[in-house]
């Protein structure tokens, strides 16, 4: 039986909450929009058999409506389980209606980097729409030297080291679609910084399986999951749980290049 990606991301999240307290709220509350995300999915692939939208325009009227008519769940699923600030918006919109509900939407899409919550919200609402029509697509390469998604041209949310022969190829993962494309190793994803003695690299022994690989020339950083050493790992969710070491990041004057799903 073929196991889908959010059941891996599920069960994972649900090991890692036991393994490390301080996360399990967090994980508690993603394994709930996981299987909203996963059912999504699945109605929208039936829904619209053959999506016409792109990730780099306006969604399209029928689109739009398909997508505003199933909102409400997910709010009551944010406000039943988020954390407090969360549920209260998610309780908020609920009184807006569907009109509101649709240019949030709007916005959500065509947004690259939301940095208010309602903009959050509609992102991970967004999301598997986003990941089922980058599963539809051919992914060309990387269009630039920076570290732009190939599909939807978004920062990647985290990194990911495979192994490859006697080493590591690392890959970055879009914040949006999720999609995975291959990126140098010893380059800056947000400047393209090259000279290795301003990209250091940081670790924690209470998570081996991540890397805080910062850059002094800009002053961001991006959180990298090493498969290498946990090939169990599920990088959405590795990462979601090392939230301590963003906090140590931010501490050292370092700004992480794009938040994840839930706008960490």
């Amino acid at each position: 039986m073929t196991v889908s990606p959010w059941q891996r991301r599920i069960q994972r999240a649900q090991e890692l909450s036991g393994r490390h307290p301080f996360a399990a709220e967090i994980l508690g509350f993603y394994i709930h929009v996981a299987r909203f995300q996963e059912n999504l999915h699945h109605q929208l692939g039936a829904a619209l058999p053959r999506p016409s939208a792109s990730v780099n325009s306006e969604l399209i009227r029928a689109e739009l409506a398909e997508l505003s008519s199933r909102f409400e769940p997910f709010l009551s699923v944010t406000e039943a389980h988020g954390p407090k600030a969360l549920a209260e918006l998610s309780h908020e919109l609920h009184a807006r209606g569907q009109d509101y509900w649709s240019e949030l939407l709007q916005g959500g899409w065509t947004a690259h980097s939301p940095s208010d919550a309602q903009g959050i919200l509609a992102q991970a609402f967004l999301q598997p729409y986003a990941e089922l029509l980058r599963s539809r697509a051919p992914l060309g390469p990387s269009p630039t030297a920076y570290a732009l998604c190939p599909f939807c041209n978004r920062k990647p949310a985290l990194g990911v080291l495979r192994q490859v022969g006697d080493g590591g190829a690392r890959s970055m993962v879009c914040s949006f679609c999720v999609a995975e494309w291959e990126f140098r190793r010893i380059v800056c994803p947000g400047c393209g910084e090259e000279n290795d003695q301003k990209l250091p690299v940081f670790t924690a022994s209470d998570f081996d399986t991540i890397r805080v690989e910062c850059c002094d020339a800009c002053q961001t950083y991006i959180k990298t999951v090493d498969l290498t050493k946990d090939g169990r790992a599920e990088p959405l969710v590795d990462e979601l749980a090392s939230a301590p070491l963003d906090l140590w990041a931010r501490e050292h004057g370092y700004a992480k290049l794009q938040n994840n799903l839930l706008g960490m």
